[in-house]
């Protein structure tokens, strides 16, 4: 499930704003709600509302209400937190280059304070995939022994 917010600030010829993360986490979940209606297996999505809390507050000091009450409504098996083990790429649609540890920080932080399933995946290039698909085998074998 790709990130919608990519999409979306590609097409904006304008600065992003705090309404526009609304936008973006509505966006991304009718995308979700689509994929996953569709889904024969597993579904993985790039992004979800935590990602947009933080973003929202780190950027603007705030939160749209609807994205918080969205968090608590969402729910995922596993989550796959990247570790900041591999160099920084340019890209302008990445911000806080310098910024990643405290970043990773909180995201840790909020799934660890909400109890949420999670795994921090490191490594590089054929290792870093390998990690991620270790992680996820051990996950669904222990919820269902046939997977």
């Amino acid at each position: 499930m790709p990130e919608y917010s990519r999409e979306y600030l590609r097409e904006l010829n304008r600065s992003y704003g705090y309404d526009d993360i609304l936008s973006i986490a509505k966006g991304q979940f009718e995308d979700e709600e689509r994929m996953a209606a569709q889904a024969t297996g597993l579904l993985f999505c790039d992004t979800d509302f935590i990602v947009n809390k933080i973003w929202c507050i780190d950027k603007f000091g705030k939160c749209h209400s609807w994205i918080l009450d969205m968090i608590g409504q969402q729910h995922y098996d596993l989550y796959l937190l990247c570790n900041t083990d591999l160099p920084w790429e340019p890209d302008p649609l990445r911000e806080n280059p310098e910024d990643r540890e405290r970043l990773f920080g909180l995201y840790k932080t909020e799934l660890e304070e909400r109890k949420l399933p999670y795994a921090i995946i490191g490594g590089t290039g054929k290792e870093r995939l390998e990690n991620a698909i270790r992680v996820i085998n051990v996950h669904y074998k222990t919820l269902n022994p046939k997977f």
